[in-house]
């Protein structure tokens, strides 16, 4: 599969990265078939030499089948060669553990949200919660006959 990724140049903590076409096989920084563009973002995101693209190139590649990474669909999607992706940001992950926990007791709104489907979900399995004791209740028997006799070896070697 051919995929439109990012590969890293430079130096140490100073990144500089081509924008290749590679097969996804290949290592990240390995071979690749062309270089369609680089992304330094070291520089602010106003100057035009942070990025620098192959239009024709990558339009050309996307039409063979190529896949872009997240980080490239959205490099591409900001200079207008593609759809912007949806934004896949999770903003509840940012906010540490304490804070979330006390955001839940504290918000009213929230917890009859989270209550509803929870009250909804019993009442579906509630059947297949019925049938499913009466099926593992033999297989619960035999371990507990198995069990037993494990239980009286020991007392019997520490006589």
């Amino acid at each position: 599969m051919l995929k439109l990724r990012l590969s890293r140049g430079g130096t140490k903590k100073r990144p500089v990265y081509k924008v290749v076409v590679a097969d996804s096989r290949f290592a990240r920084d390995g071979r690749f078939i062309e270089k369609v563009g680089f992304f330094n973002p070291l520089l602010p995101k106003d100057k035009k030499e942070r990025v620098g693209l192959e239009a024709e190139r990558i339009k050309y590649w996307l039409d063979q089948g190529a896949q872009p990474t997240i980080r490239v669909a959205r490099i591409l999607g900001e200079n207008e060669l593609m759809p912007m992706p949806a934004n896949g940001n999770n903003p509840k992950k940012a906010v540490p553990k304490k804070e979330r926990k006390k955001e839940g007791e504290d918000s009213p709104a929230a917890a009859p949200k989270a209550d509803a489907p929870a009250a909804e979900a019993p009442k579906e399995e509630a059947p297949k919660a019925e049938a499913a004791p009466a099926t593992e209740a033999p297989k619960a028997e035999a371990p507990k006959a198995e069990a037993a006799p494990a239980a009286e070896a020991p007392k019997e070697q520490q006589k």
